[in-house]
């Protein structure tokens, strides 16, 4: 939900079998079948997409998720970002070197990485996933997820966020029913997702 793997993928399918992206459409169910793949087609180029294309290193952020997730952060909020990226056979250090160098580049703030297929093993208070079988899990055994809005969940029902901005107001909603109040920045701390660049930039003048 941080980044745009969707539109990074189609780049990389349609340069693959030599199409125009645009031929692939973006609203797509989980399985791909709009996109004509086969369960073996898409194992096939999303090793290819991981390995070669480095896609995890370089696909583009979704709009507000470092702002968001910086505002939250200065809350007091612990970011767990946990990702299942470990399936490309012989690949496990490109995507889990690449992916950390993505969060950087995109100034996303967190303090554990996890990198595991079952998330619901990973301990958290409230989850944002897009994949069904994965707020299907999270549903099943009672957890607070909301569901990060794609054509491919739109019939699961829950909480549901179209963008990092309604991600938020239940994140901090949470945050209240724990601790009885939440705002939205603290007063004196340094805003936005560029900060740290802003502080290079004094120390080095």
């Amino acid at each position: 939900m941080c980044g745009d793997h969707n539109l990074i993928f189609r780049q990389i399918v349609a340069a693959e079998r030599g199409v125009e992206p645009e031929s692939l459409p973006l609203e797509r169910s989980w399985g791909f079948a709009e996109w004509d793949l086969t369960s073996d087609d898409f194992d096939r180029l999303h090793e290819k997409a991981v390995v070669e294309y480095r896609m995890f290193r370089d696909m583009a952020v979704i709009d507000g998720a470092a702002e968001t997730l910086w505002r939250l952060s200065d809350e007091g909020v612990w970011i767990r970002i946990i990702s299942h990226r470990l399936y490309v056979n012989w690949g496990h250090a490109i995507a889990a070197g690449d992916t950390a160098a993505w969060l950087d580049r995109a100034k996303i703030p967190y303090r554990d990485l996890c990198f595991i297929g079952a998330k619901g093993a990973i301990d958290a208070d409230l989850y944002v996933d897009d994949g069904p079988h994965n707020i299907e899990a999270f549903q099943a055994d009672g957890r607070d997820v909301v569901i990060f809005d794609q054509p491919y969940n739109r019939g699961m029902s829950g909480k549901r966020a179209r963008d990092w901005s309604e991600v938020e107001n239940y994140a901090l909603d949470a945050l209240a029913r724990f601790r009885g109040v939440a705002q939205p920045q603290l007063p004196g701390v340094d805003a936005g997702a560029d900060r740290l660049d802003r502080r290079k930039g004094a120390a080095g003048a």
